[in-house]
């Protein structure tokens, strides 16, 4: 019963740590939402400077149902790719030109999605329109 009991407590704690750790993402990446006039108009490239605790592991072409040519946002995660699809930390960036869609296809296919240096190269010289968070 004792093990029973170490086995329950260790599981809360575990879930518990978790969503600590998923709350102060979220607060964390707010706080660059909050801050967007720092942002807008300026290279991809400063934000992803500033932001110094986290870094996104992923990155998502957003789809453009008008144009099927142009990625006119992509959307970063903080989450292991096995968690991708559920309620996550999504920071939303808006292109002030949108992406062609060839450009980020190539990327998506090449790192099978992950955000290295490739990506923070690619995408650092875009210029930032709007910036949304959201879980």
């Amino acid at each position: 019963m004792k093990t029973l009991y170490k086995i329950l407590f260790c599981s809360f704690l575990f879930v518990s740590l978790k969503m600590s750790a998923q709350l102060d993402t979220l607060n964390y990446m707010k706080q660059f939402e909050a801050n967007k006039a720092q942002y807008i108009n300026q290279p991809f490239s400063k934000l992803l400077n500033n932001m110094t605790q986290i870094q996104p592991i992923s990155v998502w072409a957003g789809i453009n149902a008008k144009n099927i040519n142009v990625t006119p946002f992509s959307q970063f995660l903080f989450c292991e790719m096995d968690e991708s699809f559920s309620s996550n930390i999504i920071l939303v960036i808006v292109w002030e030109t949108p992406l062609t869609a060839s450009e980020t296809d190539f990327y998506e296919n090449k790192n099978s999605f992950y955000f290295t240096d490739d990506e923070r190269n690619y995408y650092g010289g875009k210029i930032v329109k709007d910036i949304r968070v959201y879980k």
